[in-house]
């Protein structure tokens, strides 16, 4: 299908991501985000999917980016909404895209950025005190309609390797356990996630439930940890949504 962004590197992009498959441009997929960026280091992105049949799969990308892959995240068992931090380097296109049992179906947004977001330095490095905190998870979850709302913040410093002598280093594994062991959702990260990053899922659980996150950088590191689903909600029931 035709671009409705217009975007010069849509071509390419599909064919790397979608490999053939059956594009749609609908509304079926809600991409939530601001229309400029306040912090291009910092800018936040929710995708919901749930109206796409059978959905298994969510990527977010922004065509011009450096590092245009954020993040590809296989459902599991999980609910088809997901939202984090990202990096901008330019004025681009960001896109949602959720795979359902009849293809692709594709969100986007243009979004103005000031630049410099993936190819200037994290604050962690310009502070010096990145090792002392590396790898430190927190994680809170509540009781929801549609399973238990997660969400995990990870402190990395998610170089991208574009910053003069700085390697490319980031988390790339991302996975959420029950205390079965049953895979609930999986997630490859790429360096166009913001520093120190914060992910929030909807999974299968219930209050009362122990949920396991296990997660990997690029230079080995492993993180592993513990959340547990609270037996009462700690908000009100008119903002459980």
């Amino acid at each position: 299908m035709a671009d409705p962004m217009n975007s010069p590197m849509w071509a390419d992009l599909s064919t790397r991501f979608f490999q053939g498959a059956a594009v749609h441009f609908s509304d079926k997929v809600k991409l939530t985000m601001p229309g400029i960026t306040e912090n291009q280091h910092q800018f936040p992105v929710m995708i919901d999917g749930r109206a796409v049949p059978g959905a298994t799969r969510m990527i977010l990308f922004e065509d011009l980016n450096p590092i245009p892959l954020s993040v590809d995240y296989q459902l599991q068992k999980s609910a088809a909404v997901f939202a984090t931090c990202i990096k901008l380097d330019q004025r681009t296109p960001v896109r949602g895209a959720v795979l359902g049992t009849d293809g692709w179906h594709v969100a986007s947004q243009w979004v103005d950025a000031a630049g410099g977001g993936c190819s200037a330095p994290p604050l962690s490095r310009v502070r010096g005190d990145w090792h002392d905190h590396l790898g430190e998870l927190r994680g809170a979850a509540w009781p929801h309609a549609d399973g238990v709302r997660l969400r995990l913040t990870i402190r990395h410093p998610m170089d991208t390797g574009l910053v003069e002598n700085i390697a490319a280093y980031n988390l790339e594994e991302l996975s959420v356990r029950n205390a079965a062991g049953d895979v609930l959702a999986t997630l490859s990260i790429f360096g166009s996630v913001a520093e120190d990053p914060v992910f929030t899922f909807s999974v299968p659980g219930a209050a009362g439930d122990q949920l396991m996150i296990e997660a990997r950088d690029t230079g080995g590191v492993r993180i592993s940890g513990q959340v547990a689903v609270p037996r009462v909600s700690p908000f009100p029931a008119e903002v459980r949504q």
